[in-house]
């Protein structure tokens, strides 16, 4: 099905306004663009591999609609111009401008698949579901992602550095908790080297369904796997449910989740267990270093790709 997407140029303190106006006239959903920073509560809400860059917010907005193509939407349009005029008597609307322009239902569904394509970490190659697997890579370990729109596809720094901590310190079948697991790629990865069981938490309930399909995709729906919803660092029920004697954990979150994450960590970990971590943005290492290290765990190595930061620590004995 074709869509006409129409597009006003705003402000960003109009940008509410607008679309209950939009609401008003009958036309439901709108999508909002803006540069407005991200606040910490919204940081922690997202299950992405890492933060988006946007460039400095100058007050811009962004409000887009979708009608369908095939219907004369001309008195509609006029009532929109109408009603924005109408707004402009009582607030900064910005231009008001309104583009347009033609998609499709499938180029909201899968345009974004052309920028994910096979990638190898080592021995370890990363697939999407919907691609092939090529006669020269049948030699190596396999993992299956069908990230959706909403969580990482493993591509990131931050990912490939954890991938890499699980290869190097998956040593017999550990026992893995996997904490903000978003699409779970780190727990089939942990599955896929050996694990003898996976625990996963995340504060998104969208996580139990990425993670539950990409298990699936790689054979493991029977695998010893349980994941939970809550955060972890406040969460004392849930701390419960997780458990305690893990040889491993794993998290790859932001800076600001994992500093106040390290002095639940060791109670989950067994003496020796490890504690592998990533999403630091390398302004961010020492920081984190210094947290870890006041929670009891020792720094066994630190380990960067681009601007991003690995560290990973051993809770120490007794």
């Amino acid at each position: 099905m074709k869509w006409d997407k129409y597009t006003i140029a705003t402000t960003t303190a109009a940008e509410d306004v607008i679309s209950a106006l939009l609401d008003e006239l009958g036309i439901e959903g709108v999508e909002i663009e803006n540069n407005v920073p991200l606040t910490e509560e919204e940081l922690g809400g997202m299950f992405i591999d890492f933060p988006p860059e946007t460039p400095p917010d100058r007050g811009e907005s962004k409000v887009s609609f979708y009608l369908d193509a095939d219907t004369d939407h001309t008195e509609l349009l006029k009532q929109v111009r109408a009603a924005l005029e109408e707004a402009r008597n009582y607030m900064d609307i910005g231009t008001a401008e309104i583009t347009s322009s033609q998609t499709e239902d499938l180029d909201w569904i899968n345009n974004w698949k052309q920028f994910f394509r096979p990638f190898a970490i080592d021995d370890i190659l990363i697939k999407p579901t919907w691609e092939p697997l090529k006669e020269s890579d049948r030699g190596k370990i396999l993992i299956e992602i069908d990230p959706g729109i909403s969580f990482g596809t493993g591509k990131h720094e931050t990912t490939q550095l954890c991938i890499r901590q699980l290869r190097k310190y998956m040593d017999g079948a550990p026992k893995v908790l996997d904490v903000g697991c978003g699409s779970g790629i780190l727990s089939v990865v942990a599955l896929k080297l050996g694990a003898s069981c996976v625990t996963g938490t995340d504060i998104d309930r969208d996580c139990l369904v990425s993670t539950s399909e990409n298990l699936k995709a790689n054979h493991l729906e029977t695998a010893p796997a349980e994941f939970y919803i809550g955060n972890i660092i406040d969460d004392a029920a849930l701390r419960q449910k997780v458990g305690t004697g893990y040889d491993i954990v794993v998290a790859n979150i932001l800076a600001d989740v994992i500093i106040p994450m390290a002095p639940v960590i060791p109670g989950h970990l067994k003496e020796g267990g490890v504690f592998i971590t990533s999403g630091i943005i390398d302004f961010k290492e020492n920081e984190v270093r210094e947290a870890i290290e006041a929670a009891g765990m020792d720094i066994l190595e630190i380990n960067r790709q681009g601007e991003w930061v690995n560290i990973t620590a051993r809770k120490a004995a007794g």
